[in-house]
């Protein structure tokens, strides 16, 4: 493991930046906001980063008690990788910067990699309140869990129990809510977003 870099300054921002400003560190986090996640699942989801810097990233993570790394009882028997408390603190980090950088999205180009799941930051800074919420996106479905204090925020595939609230919209939608030119309050009662359900969650979001 190499020894950590530094900037040597004496600024917390500086500080911060020592364990997460390295490239590819916070899409790691993005990912693991999910839950725990295998090694190759996580090269699958992080496309163009190499399996040594994935590797690398993910033991000064670890060193720097971002992330815990576990082996899973039979059957499974595989190691996976989960944020730690500290980590998952990171959580509004990433909300503020994906919100700093909207204006840098504009249309999707051939070469963008996509994930649905990628599209809950965005959705999360719009709804308030708690609850699961399950989406489909023509790029598939995921789940958010609402104002969660602990464990995954999100996950790929449909909710694990009954959902709160559901949400389906079409991708130039879900790609300007992405961008901060559609508010989801708005897209719904414009009809571009359907929303079904009977929690307060779902019906706060039809009358908004």
């Amino acid at each position: 493991m190499s020894p950590r870099r530094s900037y040597d300054q004496y600024c917390s921002a500086a500080r911060a930046l020592d364990l997460v400003g390295d490239r590819w560190t916070l899409l790691i986090v993005r990912e693991l906001l999910a839950g725990p996640r295998r090694y190759t699942d996580l090269h699958a989801d992080l496309p163009g980063v190499s399996t040594d810097v994935l590797a690398s990233r993910l033991k000064d993570m670890e060193r720097d008690g971002l992330t815990t790394r576990r082996r899973l009882p039979p059957p499974g028997a595989a190691y996976v990788y989960e944020l730690t408390a500290r980590g998952s603190r990171l959580l509004p980090v990433l909300q503020a910067l994906g919100a700093w950088g909207e204006g840098e999205l504009g249309e999707r180009r051939p070469t963008d990699a996509v994930r649905a799941y990628w599209f809950a930051l965005p959705l999360l800074r719009a709804l308030d309140g708690e609850g699961v919420v399950e989406v489909r996106l023509e790029e598939g479905v995921f789940h958010l869990r609402v104002g969660a204090q602990e464990g995954p925020v999100y996950g790929d595939g449909p909710a694990p129990g009954e959902a709160d609230a559901r949400l389906e919209m079409d991708a130039a939608t879900s790609e300007a809510v992405a961008r901060g030119e559609t508010r989801l309050p708005d897209a719904v009662r414009d009809g571009r977003v359907t929303v079904t359900g009977d929690a307060p969650l779902a019906k706060a979001l039809r009358e908004a």
